[in-house]
């Protein structure tokens, strides 16, 4: 039996935190785009089950719009169950709204709820909502067959152990020894899959699509593939996003002028070779002169009809030659011995001022 294994959707995020209205409306509905390519994936290789564990939606009020496409994703689909699991984000599970919730849609409350699944009813999906109250309480009242393929799913950030705070965390420690073996995660937005003990393992499927540059690399579903008689499953990470996200440093230390760092950044991204349809964050790093002249507006306008999208950092720091300055009697001399001077200023301040003061007293905007 095949099974899918998603999480962390985030439809009808708004996208605007990097993009303008256009291409934030454009990102919002590449995002049900991708939920519709994986759904449309499952039925063409033979998938009878998608779990999403967490976070389908982004917030707590769903557009009508967001309802009705993945209301109708299931009735289009029926001869898929899907398994759904409410996230942080998910206050309000819309399927709570609606009057007949189809059959092949399958949830879970805040007390453990199975199903049984496959030819011979040997897969069981155990599922719950983690809260601040039952945190504690949950992991000890779990019960699971030792002869089913248990898959569990639940959303939450992985602990080795209980915590004494308000987190709500999953506390993998008490998930250990307990006949489990998938352990189906979602609130981390990267996939990541580890030992859980000797029968099983964990896993973060990661999200969809990246939304933004704290989700950088591939993004996908983890693809399931179990072998009921005996009692084994393949797994696979499946790539599906329309975009990707790439943070690029490129370390400019010792370039005097927009045009070498310009140059500087294409030798760099020719040698990733990114496509064309990807975002891209540029960090400017190392340390320049306080004589480089060095605009960033006029930077960063030679990349971006390259990409769909790209921002640029400027992170480099200030090298101040100060003995050149010592017995300068220029005004810039006099400038940074007045600056260097100042006792209740750090040194990394003074390297700011001195970079924007040289480049004021240079002719430079600022």
């Amino acid at each position: 039996m095949k099974i899918i294994h998603c999480a962390d959707l985030h439809l009808d995020s708004q996208m605007t935190a990097n993009l303008d209205r256009k291409k934030a409306k454009e990102r919002k509905i590449e995002l049900f785009n991708t939920f519709g390519n994986m759904v449309k994936y499952a039925a063409e290789h033979d998938v009878e089950a998608i779990i999403i564990a967490g976070d389908l939606f982004d917030k707590k009020t769903v557009t009508k719009m967001a309802s009705n496409t993945v209301y109708q994703a299931f009735i289009d689909n029926p001869d898929i169950d899907f398994y759904i699991l409410k996230g942080n984000h998910d206050e309000d599970m819309f399927l709570d709204n609606l009057e007949e919730i189809p059959d092949n849609v399958k949830t879970f409350g805040e007390s453990w709820t199975s199903y049984r699944t496959g030819k011979n009813d040997s897969i069981v999906i155990t599922g719950a909502v983690l809260t601040k109250e039952n945190k504690v309480s949950l992991f000890n009242e779990l019960v699971l067959g030792n002869d089913d393929f248990n898959i569990m799913t639940l959303h939450g950030q992985e602990s080795a152990g209980q915590t004494k705070d308000k987190t709500v965390v999953i506390p993998l420690r008490s998930l250990r020894n307990k006949g489990i073996d998938y352990l189906a995660l979602g609130h981390i937005h990267t996939y990541k899959e580890a030992e859980l003990d000797k029968r099983g393992v964990y896993c973060y499927s990661g999200c969809l699509e990246g939304r933004g540059f704290d989700e950088c690399g591939e993004h996908g579903f983890v693809l399931l593939d179990i072998d009921e008689d005996n009692k084994t499953c393949t797994r696979k990470f499946v790539p599906i996003a329309k975009r990707r996200l790439y943070t690029v440093d490129v370390d400019v230390s010792g370039l005097d002028s927009s045009a070498e760092i310009i140059s500087r950044i294409k030798s760099v991204l020719d040698k990733e070779k990114y496509s064309d349809e990807s975002l891209i964050k540029i960090v400017l790093t190392g340390e320049v002169d306080a004589f480089c002249e060095k605009d960033t507006d006029y930077i960063l306008k030679q990349f971006e009809e390259d990409y769909y999208f790209v921002k640029l950092y400027d992170e480099t720091k200030l090298k101040v030659a100060y003995e050149d300055f010592a017995l300068d009697e220029s005004l810039k001399g006099e400038f940074v011995r007045i600056v260097l001077s100042k006792e209740d200023i750090s040194e990394e301040e003074k390297a700011e001022i001195i970079r924007y003061g040289i480049g004021i007293l240079s002719g430079e905007e600022v």
